[in-house]
């Protein structure tokens, strides 16, 4: 067993809420650009003192509307300027957010406004409307109901006109670090969603703690835009971070723009995912190569890669420093101008991004600082920080933050990031929290001599072959997704003689695949799931993952599934991580035939 724990430089006063930030910010400096909102196709300022007047106004609403202390609000939309604006006056009453995806079903809007007995709700959309409106039978709490794209948050503030600004002060200095601020219902690969309490005081602890370590990001200069969903707890720390420090906040509500939006907005740092980091790789290089300038991106990537690893020894040789910046002219200021131009630096979290991309992104001048968590710890848990960073692991225990390795690899977790846990739920609880503080994370991983962390896997998703063999799947995964024709992949092979895998092939990939390969332009995916030529590519990946591994361990056969998985399928959670049980399930035949005789 190994342990690790790392003083606090930040400790959270009983009296702190996640809303002072606003009323602090619009006091020291009331004209900062702390938000830019698009209108009208520009991206135009909010100032401090704007946000915490809106904020105010949308709290009164609330209030005239009677909404109390300790109630519960759930809240579904894209990300969006009205999503930060909302879930700041829902904590400046004193009541909770409960956020719900915008991508939910209906059993799923039904199960978070029942069990967490939400007494209203702000919805961006009639079809949202709609489905809260569907799970009111079973919801019987829920009595007031707001529609963003119906003109819903006017409504509140015109509702709250006749509040005093003292009634808004009274709510805001009676809520505590240890109010609850948040039911974050966790996705999940397997099980009906969990509730998870996180009070003011674990979000304000752990955004706190972060930002000495990542102040190059956090200030007043910095500048991010946001597209992963705020339902996430992920989103919503760099949302408490930004607002804390004056970082100016974007929101962007369709990907399908990103890369436009990131060219007018011109973020500072961003935080992602680590299948976003990889489909920007996986692009560039496919898009490189269909113009004849495979070589130079291939040398560009060696040398971006070289030089990475060079900065955590003595630094790069002066042959090197000149053929970076060769390239640094060619092919780097390129992939960072898609980005905005400015962006020096990411956050990326919810899955192991690989040394060889950490070290790709770092080289070409784009630092990641990949960290680790889960929605029961606030989010972060380990984070690699500016002055301690291990490319390929997701970094040291943040301050305040004890790691344990128990002796089956488990990871557990302590400090006041920690949720209350889960609401309703003390069965559930106590399965996870021990009666001393630790949370038991079910991941695996290894503490190094320095003290970073590395994850190896899933405790509940390890694989155990016919042969007894324990096999981690997310090692091949990982690597098999970083092929730029692999979407998503899933290993299968528990009490069966092999590993195998099942592979879905990306659609942005597919149609300049097919063009270099003499396809047929209108072939789908399922016209060529037995095409030799795919095959043999899918082989190449297969091939290039079981490197990673024992020959016990490695892929010996693969199926190419006609569609891809999505979250409206059901078969990715939000954070695009794989719901194991789903595609066991609804790929069971699939799965069979990679074991037939």
């Amino acid at each position: 067993m190994r342990e690790l724990a790392v003083p606090a430089v930040v400790t959270t006063p009983h009296e702190a809420n996640l809303s002072d930030p606003v009323f602090e910010n619009a006091t020291s400096d009331p004209h900062h650009a702390a938000f830019s909102v698009r209108r009208d196709g520009a991206w135009t300022d909010v100032t401090a003192k704007e946000f915490a007047d809106d904020v105010t106004a949308l709290a009164k609403g609330f209030i005239a509307a009677g909404v109390g202390v300790g109630d519960r609000v759930a809240l579904m939309s894209k990300t969006r300027y009205e999503w930060t604006l909302v879930d700041y006056a829902i904590w400046t009453v004193g009541a909770v957010t409960v956020p719900i995806y915008e991508t939910s079903s209906a059993e799923q809007v039904q199960w978070i406004l029942t069990d967490s007995g939400a007494v209203a709700a702000v919805v961006e959309t009639v079809a949202h409307q709609e489905l809260a409106d569907g799970a009111r039978p079973d919801a019987p709490a829920l009595q007031r109901l707001w529609q963003i794209d119906g003109g819903g948050l006017d409504q509140l503030r015109t509702a709250g006109s006749d509040v005093g600004d003292d009634a808004v002060t009274e709510r805001r200095r009676a809520t505590t670090s240890d109010s609850l601020c948040s039911i974050i219902y966790t996705s999940g690969t397997t099980g009906r969603p969990k509730g998870c309490e996180l009070t003011h005081g674990n979000l304000l602890f752990d955004i706190s703690n972060a930002i000495p370590g990542l102040s190059g990001l956090f200030n007043k200069q910095g500048s991010t835009l946001l597209f992963l969903p705020l339902a996430h707890v992920f989103a919503r720390l760099i949302q408490c971070g930004a607002v804390q420090t004056g970082a100016q906040l974007g929101h962007a509500s369709d990907v399908k723009n990103l890369i436009a939006d990131l060219a007018d907005f011109k973020p500072t740092f961003l935080l992602s995912v680590p299948r976003v980091f990889e489909k920007v790789y996986n692009a560039s290089k496919q898009k490189a190569h269909a113009a004849g300038k495979g070589k130079i991106f291939n040398a560009a990537e060696d040398t971006a890669i070289a030089y990475s690893e060079a900065l955590d020894r003595s630094g790069p040789g002066l042959p090197l420093k000149a053929k970076h910046a060769v390239f640094d002219k060619l092919v780097y200021s390129k992939l960072r101008a898609a980005l905005g131009g400015r962006c020096h630096s990411a956050v990326s979290g919810g899955a192991p991004l690989g040394a060889r991309l950490g070290h790709f992104f770092r080289g070409i001048g784009l630092t990641v600082y990949e960290g680790y968590g889960l929605t029961e710890t606030s989010a972060a848990s380990t984070v690699n920080l500016r002055d301690a960073i291990k490319v390929g692991t997701v970094g040291k225990p943040l301050p305040g933050v004890s790691v344990r390795i128990a002796d089956d690899g488990e990871i557990l977790l302590k400090g006041p990031h920690v949720m209350r846990g889960y609401w309703q739920n003390d069965l559930a609880t106590r399965e996870v929290l021990s009666a001393d503080g630790w949370f038991r994370s079910g991941d695996l991983g290894d503490l190094d001599d320095d003290g970073f962390l590395k994850i190896t896997g899933r405790k509940k998703e390890i694989i155990v072959t016919a042969g007894g063999k324990n096999v981690a799947p997310s090692v091949l995964e990982d690597r098999l997704r970083s092929h730029p024709l692999v979407s998503q992949c899933m290993a299968v092979g528990d009490q069966q003689p092999f590993i195998a895998s099942l592979v879905t092939i990306d659609p942005d990939a597919f149609g300049p695949w097919k063009a270099a390969n003499g396809k047929p332009e209108n072939a789908t995916v399922a016209d060529l799931t037995e095409d030799a030529d795919l095959r043999a590519e899918i082989q190449t990946a297969v091939d290039e993952a079981n490197r990673a591994v024992s020959t016990a361990e490695a892929i010996k056969k693969f199926r190419i599934l006609p569609v891809d998985f999505t979250q409206e399928g059901g078969e990715l959670t939000p954070k695009m991580s794989v719901k194991r049980n789903v595609v066991l399930k609804q790929y069971a035949d699939d799965i069979s035939a990679l074991y037939a005789r």
